[in-house]
């Protein structure tokens, strides 16, 4: 059995736990609460990963894998090699899976930014510039995801459809007066029926 650190409030988290419940490996992972910040790691698994982040999956057969993307790949290649779902597909369609995912990734980067600058920060020393930059990454990103990406979107399921809808539900969770719908109709339709899958709403964020 694995063990993977985890606090339902984290979007990284909610990558690997969406991908747990689509493949069916949920009886595989133990979880173990975490909590912390940058300010104090608290309880964040820092002898597995020097960074202090999770998600952390600790393996007997190995080392502790941590990063999202490094964790969702490796439950991933298990559960295919299991006669699961192609979440990586081989073959050229693979580098569009993992671009769409690391555009999530920084999606989900700049929106913890946001929350940490607003969070931890005393209001005197709040950049209010810094906040507006990081979430004009976002809606570039949001952009790209209504002009381009929509096709992929609407294809058989895939780590970066998961990682794309955990990042639009974070959104939603911490910086919902933004209203990304507004601007992006068709990307506000696919994440509403996304965001109904069985994986999706076992998910949800809380705290």
């Amino acid at each position: 059995m694995y063990s993977l650190h985890h606090s339902p409030a984290s979007p990284y988290v909610r990558k690997v736990m969406v991908l747990l419940h689509e493949t069916g490996q949920l009886e595989a992972v133990r979880l173990l609460p975490a909590t912390g910040t940058p300010l104090d790691p608290a309880t964040m698994p820092v002898s597995q990963n020097p960074l202090g982040k999770i998600p952390a999956l600790e393996r007997d057969e190995g080392c502790t894998l941590y990063d999202s993307r490094v964790i969702c790949r490796f439950l991933a290649e298990r559960a295919a090699a299991a006669g699961g779902p192609a979440l990586y597909p081989a073959g050229a369609r693979l580098w569009e899976v993992l671009t769409l995912e690391a555009t999530a990734e920084g999606m989900l980067d700049a929106a913890l930014l946001m929350r940490y600058e607003t969070a931890l920060r005393p209001a005197p020393r709040q950049s209010p510039d810094w906040i507006e930059a990081q979430w004009q990454k976002i809606a570039r990103s949001l952009d790209a995801l209504e002009s381009r990406w929509m096709g992929h979107l609407a294809g058989p399921l895939c780590m970066g459809q998961i990682a794309t809808g955990c990042a639009l539900g974070y959104l939603d969770f911490r910086h919902g007066a933004r209203d990304w719908r507004g601007a992006h109709p068709a990307l506000a339709d696919w994440y509403e029926s996304f965001a109904a899958r069985p994986s999706m709403q076992a998910t949800q964020p809380v705290g």
